[in-house]
């Protein structure tokens, strides 16, 4: 053990250093040394802000780095339906699915209500979309079946990611496009809440449609069934500030998807496949859309408990026992 001079030692040493190094900041910053513990503070919380959106902008542009080293390896062109893609494709579908299983020890659930042929997959948006991502990637390493996903044109303009939102496949044009890809046998997956929802829902998971109709009438134009689909859990892991007013007053009239936010908890994510709303010739759009947030509302109320706990999320880890489906 030290004797009281030589811890008394030791501590007269830790201070020097301590004040060595508050020299060596000042110096070099110019700035004195409680400015800096304050700009500290400040860029600390700007980073637990900005947690989820960088740790999704991270992840794409790693995966879109690999998807470029793999074409650059196997001399392929743009033309991603070919069958040299799909070994890309499957490696980043495995990565994000073996981040999901491991992060958020993710789960699906009803895949087998998924039918075959083409159907529009209307889900609830949370703070992030990391949760639709493990469900794409779980569905295609399943069942081979590609989802085509309608994106926000601000990820669509994001240096660093299009290989990667090309391959998987994400689409950001108009009813008409959508159409096609329905008639064309897919899958595609859209969430009519959009930003809005995903920045001013809350743990109550509220869905934010307002009077958007436009995915109801392409599942019409298409003649094809809509799936809902719900992941619970999802506004626990990942949250934003959208409850502070100028944020909403911000993106009403920017529309910049710029909401700070917080969370990457690794809390338990499971998705619930509903029961698919069959094409009928006599239903109206707005009709529809009831329909499909009936649905969805169904799957909430049965699998996630309001107002949502990222404490309950946290410890539902370790919770064996598996949801009904």
């Amino acid at each position: 053990m030290l004797s009281k001079s030589e811890s008394h030692t030791s501590w007269q040493e830790s201070m020097i250093s301590s004040t060595w190094l508050t020299y060596i900041l000042e110096e070099w910053t110019g700035v004195e040394c409680h400015y800096l513990y304050y700009i500290g503070f400040i860029l600390c919380v700007l980073n637990i802000m900005f947690v989820p959106i960088l740790i999704f902008i991270s992840l794409s542009c790693f995966l879109n780095l690999l998807l470029h080293i793999y074409k650059r390896k196997n001399g392929l062109d743009e033309d991603f339906s070919n069958k040299s893609w799909d070994n890309g494709r499957f490696m980043v579908a495995s990565i994000l699915s073996m981040c999901g299983k491991l992060f958020h020890g993710y789960e699906l659930h009803g895949i087998e209500k998924i039918p075959e042929g083409p159907g529009l997959i209307v889900y609830y948006h949370g703070a992030s979309p990391v949760d639709y991502c493990f469900f794409i990637c779980t569905l295609y390493i399943q069942t081979g079946r590609l989802c085509y996903s309608v994106v926000d044109r601000f990820f669509a303009k994001l240096p660093g990611i299009q290989l990667y939102l090309n391959l998987l496949p994400g689409v950001h044009s108009g009813r008409d496009e959508s159409v096609e890809i329905l008639k064309k046998g897919n899958l595609l997956g859209v969430a009519p809440g959009g930003g809005r929802e995903a920045f001013f829902s809350d743990e109550n998971y509220n869905l934010l449609w307002g009077n958007r109709k436009g995915f109801a009438q392409v599942a019409i134009d298409a003649k094809v069934p809509i799936i809902p689909l719900f992941t619970q859990n999802i506004r626990e892991g990942y949250r934003t500030f959208g409850k502070i007013g100028f944020f909403r007053w911000f993106y009403e009239r920017s529309r910049v998807l710029l909401i700070p936010g917080y969370g990457g908890f690794p809390v338990k994510l499971r998705t619930y496949v509903g029961d698919p709303i069959p094409y009928d010739p006599n239903i109206t759009a707005t009709e529809l859309v009831e329909k499909t947030k009936i649905a969805i509302e169904t799957l909430r109320d049965r699998h996630q408990k309001l107002p949502g706990s990222i404490l309950r999320a946290l410890l539902e880890r370790f919770d064996k026992h598996q949801k009904e489906d």
